[in-house]
């Protein structure tokens, strides 16, 4: 399938320098693109790469369109232009419907003929297929589940009991939606279960990563808003809810009653905290603990950067030392008369009397 840079130009809303009639097939990098592949510049290191590409076309934005030594599609958002025509150039083959030989499917569900049902997949009783869903090979979907249309699961995805999957959504393989939540009572040294009678709601074009888990509610569900983008490999905990268009890196670790508002973006291996709300267009960075509710927007980081073993092993250690350094500075001002705020007679908050 190819297009001429005319028909992506008006397509996707883009100006045009060079020719109209010219013709790309593919995408690529800028550094292996060739006259057939599109390509884009979105990020300033890959700025070196511009002047010697041979693509048939870059994405750019306006500021750069002179420096493109060959053709450019310009636009304000060169990275967004960039997915929609690799969706248009490289699309995801469209499944036969129908329900494969190998395939269990009780009696009870109802299956839309437009869906297609892969080889070894299992579909409980009461479980509801839209139009044009893709249940890939090996998926298991329990009792009383509903797949909206165009949802597709890919491969080895499991639905547990009473989930609900909305319209467009995109589960990889290996997730598994609706398992029980960590709810555990302690009792007399010992560990009771605590009954999981919740389940998980999932809005219109989510996207679920592969391994990643999201448990269902203790009592009420889990919901995942619409449009939210998740990664592979996180952990969603029971009551967990999380506002619409939030996008969430891989390796995060949610803790049960979160609430994460609209437009969120979480970084790889952030922990959130239980029973907290983060609100609306609010950036975590990458490794950070959120450990407080967070009620402004805005970019909030923790944790500590990489550094040279030696340096960071005498700078943990002076981290242990700071309550005591910050003591004896103020009883060195103190003893030389000067103010120390509100915490002139008293210790701060918290601490134990110095001996």
């Amino acid at each position: 399938m190819s297009f001429t840079l005319g028909e992506l130009a008006v397509r996707f809303g883009c100006s045009l320098k060079g020719d109209p009639d010219a013709r790309v097939s593919r995408v690529a990098t800028l550094e292996d693109a060739g006259p057939d592949a599109v390509t884009f510049l979105a990020n300033p290191k890959y700025r070196r790469y511009l002047s010697q590409t041979r693509a048939g076309a870059v994405i750019v934005e306006p500021r750069l369109a002179d420096a493109c030594p060959g053709a450019a599609l310009i636009g304000p958002n060169p990275y967004a232009t960039y997915a929609r025509i690799a969706a248009l150039l490289h699309p995801v083959p469209a499944a036969d419907p129908g329900v494969h030989p190998s395939a269990v499917v009780d009696a009870s569900a109802q299956i839309d003929p437009t869906a297609a049902i892969g080889p070894r997949v299992v579909i409980e009783a009461g479980v509801v297929v839209g139009p044009r869903a893709v249940i890939g090979p090996g998926c298991v979907v329990m009792r009383g589940t509903r797949i909206g249309a165009d949802t597709r699961l890919v491969a080895n995805v499991t639905l547990c009991h009473d989930v609900s999957l909305g319209e467009r959504c995109l589960l990889h393989p290996g997730a598994v939606i609706g398992a029980d939540g960590f709810g555990l009572a302690p009792d007399r040294g010992e560990w009771l279960k605590v009954p999981q009678i919740g389940s998980v709601r999932i809005g219109n074009d989510v996207e679920v990563g592969a391994s990643t888990t999201i448990d269902r509610g203790a009592i009420e569900d889990t919901v995942i808003g619409d449009g939210v983008k998740l990664d592979n490999q996180i952990q969603i905990a029971h009551n967990v809810r999380i506002g619409a268009h939030t996008a969430i890196a891989g390796c995060v670790g949610i803790s049960g009653s979160a609430v994460i508002g609209q437009r969120c973006m979480i970084g790889g291996m952030v922990g959130v905290a239980g029973h907290l709300t983060i609100c609306d267009d609010v950036v975590v960075t990458g490794k950070s603990f959120v450990s407080g509710s967070i009620r402004k927007p805005g970019y909030y980081s923790s944790g500590l950067p990489i550094d040279e073993t030696a340096r960071f092993r005498k700078n943990a250690a002076r981290f242990n030392q700071l309550d005591d350094m910050a003591r004896q500075v103020r009883r060195l001002r103190r003893g030389a008369g000067e103010s120390t705020g509100k915490d002139e007679e008293a210790d701060l908050p918290g601490d134990e009397p110095s001996p």
